[in-house]
C-alpha cells in the first residue's frame, strides 16, 4: 500500500488582503506549530522590497518562514523550481513536527506544487528565439492576442505584459500542437503531490479595493528608487525579476515611456486587475475549504480550529 500523502495547509487570497497578518496570529496568539512556506512569484526575489510586501525581518523571526529570498532578480523562477523548493521545505517542516502553512496567491506555484507538472517535450532553442524576437519586434499585445485565440482560457490568466509565461505558452503550442490548458486537462487524473486545505481570505471588495488602493499609492516613491537604484547597479530591464508586477512600470518611468504620476496611477490599475485574476482563479481553480471575509477575531479562532484537526486527523 502506498503512504499517504504529507498534509498541508494554505492561505490564500488577493493582494493586500491580509494574509501575513492572520498566518502571524495563527502562530503567535493561538500557539499553532506553523512554519510559513511563502507562495508568492515576488517574494522569492532578493533585493526586491518596496513592491512585494514581503513579512518583516521581526514577523519572520516570530514565525518561521521558507521560500522568501531564495533567487536573485537575474534567475528565472518557473513554477517547476518553486515547487521542487517548497516540497523540501515542507519535508524539512514535518520532520521537525511542525504544521507547513502555504501563504499566498501564486496560483500558478500552488496548483504547481500539488498538481506536479505537464510532461511536456522540451522546445527547440531556435523556436524559443524567434519568438523573443517576435516578441521584441511585434510587441506583446500582438503575441497575447495570438495566445488569447488558441487558448482563451490560459491567456485570460496571463497579462499581456507577462513576457516569460506568454512565450512559454506560444511556444509550447506552436512545438506540440497542443495548448497549455491541453496539456494540463490531460494532467490532471494524476494523484496530487500533497493532501491539501486551503482557506481563502476574500474581503468585501470595497475595503479591499481602498486597501489595495492605498498601498499601491504608498509604495510608488519607495519602488521607483529601488528600481532606479538596482538599474544603476547594472541589473538589466530584461532581468527576470523587473518583468513582475509593478517593476515593469518602474522600469518605464526610468526608460522615460512613463511620466512619475501616470506611474501612480499605473500601480494602482495593475494591482486592481491583478487582485481581480487571483479572485477568478481562486473561484475557479482552488477547493477552498473556508472563506474568511473580515478576518476578525472570531474568524481566526475557527481557523486555527480547523487547522487543529487537520493536522491531528
Amino acid at each position: 500500500m502506498s503512504e499517504k500523502p504529507l498534509r498541508i495547509a494554505v492561505l490564500v487570497g488577493p493582494t493586500a488582503s491580509g494574509k501575513t497578518a492572520v498566518a502571524l496570529a495563527l502562530a503567535a496568539r493561538f500557539g499553532l506549530p506553523i512554519e510559513v512556506i511563502g507562495c508568492d512569484a515576488l517574494q522569492v526575489y532578493r533585493r526586491l522590497e518596496a513592491g512585494t510586501a514581503k513579512p518583516s525581518a521581526a514577523e519572520r523571526t516570530t514565525v518561521p518562514h521558507h521560500l522568501i529570498d531564495v533567487a536573485e532578480p537575474t534567475e528565472p523562477m518557473t513554477a517547476g523550481r518553486y515547487a521542487e523548493l517548497a516540497i523540501a521545505a515542507i519535508a524539512q517542516v514535518h520532520a521537525r513536527g511542525n504544521w507547513p502553512l502555504l501563504v499566498g496567491g501564486t496560483g500558478l506555484y500552488l496548483r504547481t506544487l500539488v498538481r506536479g507538472l505537464a510532461e511536456i517535450p522540451p522546445v527547440p532553442k531556435d523556436l524559443r528565439d524567434a519568438l523573443a524576437a517576435e516578441f521584441a519586434t511585434r510587441g506583446p499585445n500582438a503575441l497575447h492576442a495570438e495566445l488569447a485565440a488558441v487558448d482563451p482560457a490560459y491567456a485570460a490568466s496571463v497579462p499581456a505584459q507577462n513576457r516569460q509565461r506568454v512565450l512559454r505558452a506560444l511556444e509550447v503550442f506552436r512545438a506540440t500542437g497542443k495548448t497549455f490548458s491541453q496539456w494540463h486537462q490531460e494532467h490532471a487524473s494524476q494523484p496530487d503531490r500533497f493532501a491539501c486545505w486551503t482557506a481563502l481570505l476574500d474581503p468585501p471588495r470595497d475595503a479591499h479595493d481602498a486597501r489595495l488602493t492605498a498601498r499601491a499609492r504608498a509604495m510608488a516613491a519607495p519602488l521607483l528608487q529601488e528600481v532606479r537604484l538596482l538599474l544603476d547597479e547594472g541589473l538589466s530591464p530584461e532581468a527576470p525579476a523587473m518583468q513582475a508586477l509593478g517593476y515593469r512600470e518602474a522600469v518605464a518611468v526610468v526608460r522615460g515611456e512613463l511620466e512619475p504620476p501616470a506611474f501612480t496611477e499605473a500601480l494602482v490599475r495593475t494591482h486592481r486587475q491583478y487582485a481581480k485574476r487571483q479572485r477568478t482563479w481562486f473561484a475557479t481553480q482552488q477547493r477552498i475549504d473556508r472563506r474568511l471575509i473580515q478576518a476578525e477575531l472570531t474568524e481566526v479562532l475557527e481557523l486555527a480550529a480547523d487547522l487543529r484537526l487537520w493536522f491531528a486527523s
